[in-house]
């Protein structure tokens, strides 16, 4: 199967100044467990911005978290607090760190489809987004 077309376009602030590249979502088994989405933010504006949260209708409460590994080997996740991207920098949400926690899924994330997410930053920028739907077993969209 191809890649959805969303995943592979850039999305941006009207301003340009928030670049939102590569989002794409694992397919969920059902509703009963939570779904994730992943994404990479470029701040290309000349101050600091942090993201401070998301919101999307798929999801009765998404949220930012952060997965950790201690020394024994053993992850675990937890909210993050607001991610802080400096002017000319980046985060990554990704498999194994910070990533966008969709619990209480009000549909099942289902491969081929896409659904709407909005990233709230800390200047009152609200930025839109489309993430595509992968397979279950995705590690992301190049493979």
């Amino acid at each position: 199967m191809g890649l959805p077309l969303a995943a592979s376009a850039q999305q941006m602030s009207e301003d340009a100044s928030i670049v939102v590249e590569k989002p794409w979502a694992r397919a969920s088994l059902g509703t009963s467990r939570p779904g994730g989405a992943y994404l990479t933010v470029r701040n290309e504006g000349s101050e600091s911005i942090s993201l401070i949260g998301l919101r999307t209708d798929i999801s009765g409460m998404a949220s930012i978290h952060e997965t950790s590994t201690n020394s024994d080997g053993v992850s675990s996740m937890a909210p993050a607090d607001d991610i802080m991207i400096p002017a000319g920098g980046m985060i990554a949400l990704e498999p194994g760190g910070y990533h966008a926690m969709l619990m209480q899924l009000q549909s099942p994330l289902v491969e081929g489809e896409t659904f709407s997410l909005t990233l709230l930053f800390s200047d009152g920028t609200e930025l839109e987004i489309t993430v595509p739907v992968l397979g279950i077993g995705a590690r992301g969209p190049e493979g």
